[in-house]
């Protein structure tokens, strides 16, 4: 990985990420891309993804470059304790903010790969996502 906010992987092109909403600069900000829809929200493991952890005061823009062009889910998390995982209360509702690309709705746990899908191309791509938090 390069600078911070920037996750490289082969040759492509830039998707920026316009963060919204980030109601403080506690903990980091993790960020996850994935074309895998098994793989979406976590992305975890997924060979056909981009992640990139920030400090929260510094996570209003990321850049993933060289994204090969295809169909991307991404999926944020303001980790406000930096543990590495989504907090929850009461075994469900989360602690901590998230926010996904086209602005997915969640409804009983985090949108479908399909609801947060958006095509990379050969030129520049930019979302703006806004971070939600539950408590």
């Amino acid at each position: 990985m390069g600078a911070p906010g920037v996750a490289a992987q082969g040759a492509g092109t830039t998707v920026t990420l316009e963060i919204t909403n980030i109601r403080n600069a506690d903990g980091v900000v993790r960020a996850c891309m994935t074309a895998d829809e098994d793989r979406f929200p976590r992305c975890q493991g997924s060979a056909n993804g981009y992640s990139a952890v920030v400090p929260a005061g510094e996570a209003t823009t990321l850049r993933f470059r060289n994204v090969a062009p295809g169909t991307y889910a991404i999926a944020l998390l303001h980790d406000e304790n930096d543990n590495g995982r989504a907090d929850r209360a009461l075994g469900m509702m989360p602690r901590e903010g998230f926010g996904f690309s086209r602005d997915a709705r969640v409804r009983m746990g985090p949108p479908r790969f399909d609801e947060a899908a958006i095509e990379v191309g050969t030129t520049s791509t930019r979302q703006t996502i806004r971070m939600r938090y539950m408590l």
